[in-house]
């Protein structure tokens, strides 16, 4: 039986959409996440950390607990919002439930990033407001919030958008275990097999996440993003 052919202009716009995702994936990107470990360094500085399973273990609690229920879920609610309004709260909201002033700080920092990234590649009505607005100073920026703006724009269903973005926060704190424990590239890609299924139950727990979980971040990850600012010597900035 001859398959149906594919529509060449509705597969374009498509593409197009996936390789904005991709490119914004890409742990070359310009960003700043090579330099921050989400308080994975501290762990590794108590020994709590030092090998495969052990990382494995921390970045699943990582992504479940921290990067779902706040950036995860702002990227749904981005891709998602009917207005101008949503995408300001979420930012606002993103600030606030980051209490450890180094990630906070380092999540505005990349977001300026992303947005400058994007606004200048993949421009749209909206990503040139928020990037007008984190000049202003009424928005600090999230990379989370960016993103999915660039991706909203371009059509990309916010379902691909946050499975994109858990598994290019796991692949950037994967690359930096490999530099910090240090890890084997192979062991590397072993955990990001392993995490294949994770990030699969976290868009699907987005999907259905009631207002009052947003934000609710593991109290020991908060503590340990904290405690990272005394370290005596660190390989990275949070």
């Amino acid at each position: 039986m001859p398959s149906t052919p594919t529509d060449p202009a509705a597969a374009v716009p498509a593409a197009a959409g996936m390789l904005a995702v991709l490119q914004l994936c890409d742990s070359a990107l310009p960003t700043g996440a090579f330099a921050h470990s989400l308080g994975l360094e501290t762990y590794l500085d108590d020994g709590t950390v030092g090998d495969e399973p052990g990382f494995l273990a921390w970045v699943r609690h990582c992504l479940h607990h921290q990067v779902v229920p706040a950036e995860g879920w702002a990227v749904r609610a981005v891709a998602t919002a009917a207005d101008d309004d949503a995408v300001w709260r979420a930012d606002e909201l993103l600030s606030a439930q980051a209490l450890p002033v180094q990630v906070r700080d380092a999540a505005s920092a990349m977001g300026r990033r992303m947005t400058e990234i994007g606004a200048e590649n993949f421009p749209s009505p909206r990503l040139l407001a928020y990037a007008e607005r984190q000049r202003a100073g009424t928005s600090r920026g999230s990379p989370a919030v960016a993103f999915a703006l660039v991706g909203a724009g371009l059509g990309v269903p916010w379902e691909q958008l946050a499975g994109a973005y858990l598994f290019s926060t796991a692949t950037s704190l994967t690359q930096n275990a490999v530099r910090g424990i240090p890890l084997g590239q192979n062991a590397g890609q072993r955990v990001l097999r392993a995490l294949h299924e994770d990030v699969a139950r976290g868009v699907e727990r987005i999907g259905r996440m009631p207002q009052e979980e947003v934000g609710a971040t593991s109290p020991g990850l908060e503590i340990a993003q904290m405690r990272h600012a005394w370290q005596r010597a660190r390989m990275f900035m949070s």
